[in-house]
């Protein structure tokens, strides 16, 4: 699981049936700071998280399969939780 930051959403022509009615978020994984660490990742999003918004990303292929009903699918990256307060020190 990865601290991230919501940078925006993905458009894409075609793709794989499974991500059907889901919605496609670019992640930057984050530090405390705020800082970005890392490449930005294609996460799902069953939250409705909002652009810049903080976020719990993570990497279980196999719960996020699940998610989607397809234990095919090439999806990985899940939006796990929204943050609302920042994390102390």
């Amino acid at each position: 699981m990865f601290l991230a930051r919501v940078e925006g959403n993905v458009t894409a022509t075609r793709k794989h049936p499974s991500f059907e009615g889901w919605r496609l978020i670019i992640c930057q994984p984050i530090n405390q700071a705020g800082e970005a660490e890392g490449v930005p990742l294609v996460a799902i999003d069953p939250l409705g998280a909002g652009m810049h918004e903080r976020v719990i990303i993570s990497s279980d292929g196999i719960a996020a399969r699940k998610a989607v009903g397809d234990q095919k699918s090439p999806v990985r990256w899940m939006i796990s939780a929204i943050v609302d307060e920042p994390i102390p020190s």
